[in-house]
């Protein structure tokens, strides 16, 4: 548990002394797509892009938008946001996270990639407006003259200097020269691709938290009593649902408390066996800032995390690496913050932590791409493609862990209303041994739906 408190057709390539450039053809005949662009914000500077989008489907069959990829290129210096204003698709289903060129070039040294976590584009139509934005972390104003996919037209046109891939190949566009090679196509889920030594992939597609393949799977669905968390609460596997959301099912974590500790639920899903060390974790999770239903305030604590049981006092072996989303603060901060926690060991009385975090003093209520890569000593921590922290030394793991999400209260703050704060989970992946981007995540999750696996686990037993 985690314990602060205890503590991502082929392309035709014309002759360049035909062309010049390189341009994409379909993936297909029959699935072709072409992207439009005009932008809201015209100036050479400005406090924050505004690339609004629209793909057309020009083939004869349908594109599943979740095996799309667009690419916008552009320069930088520091980090970077995104942000959806308003999509007809509906911004839920809209992604956007950035990468660095492994080779710049004098017009980019980065992209922002769009996704879609869902939907389908029929035949002949287009996904209507996509709204976009994305600025500077700390609202700085920046030059987008020089960035290789701006244009300053206000009207919808082609414009090829954003690139399109459709299931990992490139369908549309001039991706910036030297700097983007065209991705792999998707892992195919019934392997395990690169190096990988195992995977591990789940959609959450089950009936309820006593539906008997939770335990066939690996999964253990908590109801036992203790910590972390307020003493006399109940871990309530009734509290743990897997809903429909915008078209997928998702794990659903709903704790509760009435303001007693015997009136307080918990929850968490764990996995059976600690089968997991070094590779890349992920997971697609949506925190909230307030309760679904009665007053707001309690400190409360969403979770993506792995860990090793504690044997003794100051266990040399014991490991833990933790998401950890405080949307009312606790622990004495005041507001919302993003905890990124990677742990050595720990004595619980005297208490003794023997950690070091990452935080960010921010809201991150609504979808997150989580990803951890722990390998050649250093454990990273990226949310929606931005490395968020990077943590070695005495604090990489040491042995295998599991692998959980909970939410629970840290204490309570008064008052006999009763209210239930929701987290969700739309899939997870693990990939043992290998390294994978978070760009690459988002293409093997792809591949999995695409193909209709919801679930699938070769991670050997360790």
């Amino acid at each position: 548990m985690s314990r602060h408190f205890l503590k991502v057709l082929l392309a035709l390539a014309l002759p360049v002394s035909l062309a010049g450039i390189v341009l994409a053809t379909p993936a297909s005949a029959a699935q072709a797509v072409r992207l439009q662009y005009r932008t809201s914000s015209t100036g050479a500077t400005t406090a924050q892009a505004e690339p609004w989008l629209k793909l057309l489907n020009t083939g004869t069959t349908p594109v599943p938008l979740n095996q799309v990829k667009i690419r916008y290129y552009f320069t930088g210096e520091t980090t970077y946001r995104f942000a959806c204003s308003w999509a007809v698709v509906g911004c839920s289903t809209v992604t956007g996270q950035f990468v660095n060129l492994a080779t710049p070039v004098p017009t980019a040294d980065r992209y922002l990639e769009v996704g879609f976590t869902s939907g389908s584009l029929a035949a002949g139509a287009d996904t209507g407006d996509l709204q976009l934005r994305f600025y500077r972390a700390d609202w700085q104003n920046f030059t987008q003259s020089d960035d290789y996919s701006f244009g300053a037209q206000t009207a919808y046109a082609d414009w090829d200097k954003v690139a399109v891939y459709v299931d990992g190949r490139l369908a549309w566009g001039v991706p910036a020269a030297g700097g983007d090679p065209s991705p792999s196509p998707s892992a195919s889920p019934s392997g395990d691709p690169g190096t990988s030594q195992g995977t591990l992939f789940d959609d959450f597609a089950y009936t309820g938290s006593s539906d008997p393949r939770l335990a066939q799977r690996g999964w253990t669905v908590r109801s036992n009593s203790g910590g972390p968390g307020v003493p006399g609460a109940t871990w309530s596997p009734a509290a743990v649902t897997f809903p429909t959301v915008s078209g997928n099912q998702v794990l659903q974590l709903a704790s509760s408390t009435d303001g007693t500790g015997s009136g307080t639920v918990h929850t968490e899903l764990s996995t059976a066996n600690r089968k997991f060390f070094e590779g890349t974790y992920a997971a697609r999770v949506k925190f909230s800032d307030a309760p679904v239903s009665g007053p707001d305030g309690e400190h409360i604590v969403q979770t993506f995390f792995t860990i090793t049981p504690l044997a003794h006092d100051l266990d040399p072996d014991y490991g833990e690496l933790d998401f950890e989303y405080l949307p009312n603060g606790g622990w004495g901060e005041p507001g919302n913050i993003m905890y990124t926690t990677s742990w050595e060991t720990y004595r619980n009385d005297p208490w003794l932590a023997v950690n070091t975090h990452t935080e960010e003093r921010a809201s991150f209520a609504g979808w997150h791409d989580l990803v951890i890569q722990v390998a050649g000593g250093r454990v990273k921590y990226y949310i929606d493609g931005r490395l968020f922290a990077d943590h070695g030394d005495i604090y990489y793991p040491e042995t295998p862990m599991w692998l959980m999400f909970n939410q629970w209260f840290i204490d309570l703050q008064g008052g006999s209303a009763p209210r239930t704060y929701h987290q969700q989970v739309d899939w997870v992946y693990y990939s043992k041994g290998e390294v994978v981007s978070p760009a690459e995540v988002q293409n093997r999750v792809g591949a999995f739906r695409a193909a209709s696996t919801t679930f699938t686990d070769t991670v050997p037993n360790s």
